[in-house]
């Protein structure tokens, strides 16, 4: 029973952010896409920092060149082992193929970005790609200015086979609960395709300092003593019952590997620079 108590209280904090988080439920600026494409890079020992950043700007290049419409954030591990993450976002799946078809068709483009995949190859032990659907009734009230998101926690959540219903019931309860939460925010997303996929639901929380994750914590204790004894144990067991596995990560925004729409650069110029 102990158990069960913490881990509710642990999930709680990872549902709750402060009122900076950048994904939004409603449509609009800061909203968040349907799709959301994550590339991961691996990194070897030594090889980040400025190497990376290096690296990194031939993409930039590339894509600055052929004045490619599609921007990304990219971001570096603060937990965890050393990687970095590149995010696309898409108003839906056919909008992601048509990216990709639209970047084979330009023979220049493809061969800019060949060169850099081969040139970054070496400073990498691992690559791969992941693709997320939106989730807005697993969501809650989170729009915000995206630009000014410094920091990024990702939360996974690896749910058995064959009990998606525990899984969304345990959700609705911390949906509810926290909407009584003026500063609580988060966007769901679920793995579509990529390895390992299977039951795989992340959260993503950014965030415009780390203060805003002290206010996480408070808010989730916060949450467990409005819930009572009774809704808290029967949300332990739905945990104890569907997720496998749990884990939180953080990131902070890289500008120098980024490639965003110009106006970022004026409307967050202590992330991405002077305009």
């Amino acid at each position: 029973m102990k158990d069960r108590t913490i881990f509710s209280l642990a999930l709680s904090s990872f549902f709750v952010a402060s009122a900076a988080l950048a994904i939004a439920q409603d449509s609009g600026p800061g909203a968040p896409p349907n799709v959301l494409v994550i590339q991961r890079e691996y990194l070897k020992p030594g090889k980040s920092g400025a190497i990376h950043i290096k690296s990194e700007g031939n993409f930039i290049k590339a894509s600055n060149d052929a004045k490619w419409p599609t921007h990304y954030i990219a971001m570096d591990s603060l937990s965890g082992p050393s990687r970095a993450l590149f995010m696309f976002g898409y108003d839906s799946l056919e909008a992601f193929g048509k990216d990709q078809e639209a970047q084979n068709a330009n023979a220049k483009f493809a061969a800019a970005m060949d060169a850099a995949n081969l040139a970054d190859g070496e400073l990498l032990t691992r690559y791969d790609s992941q693709a997320f659907i939106y989730h807005p009734e697993m969501s809650l009230h989170a729009s915000v200015d995206v630009p000014h998101q410094r920091y990024w926690e990702f939360t996974s959540f690896h749910i058995k086979s064959g009990h998606d219903a525990e899984w969304n019931e345990l959700v609705k309860m911390y949906v509810d609960g926290f909407s009584k939460f003026p500063d609580a925010h988060w966007a769901m997303f679920e793995s579509k395709w990529g390895e390992n996929n299977g039951g795989l639901w992340v959260i993503i929380n950014p965030m415009r300092t780390l203060g805003e994750a002290d206010k996480g914590l408070a808010d989730g204790k916060a949450f467990f003593a409005a819930q009572g004894e009774a809704n808290m144990k029967h949300a332990g067991e739905l945990a104890a019952s569907c997720i496998e596995s749990v884990q939180t990560n953080l990131f902070v925004v890289n500008a120098k590997e980024s490639y965003v729409d110009a106006g970022w650069a004026k409307a967050a110029t202590e992330i991405y620079g002077q305009p």
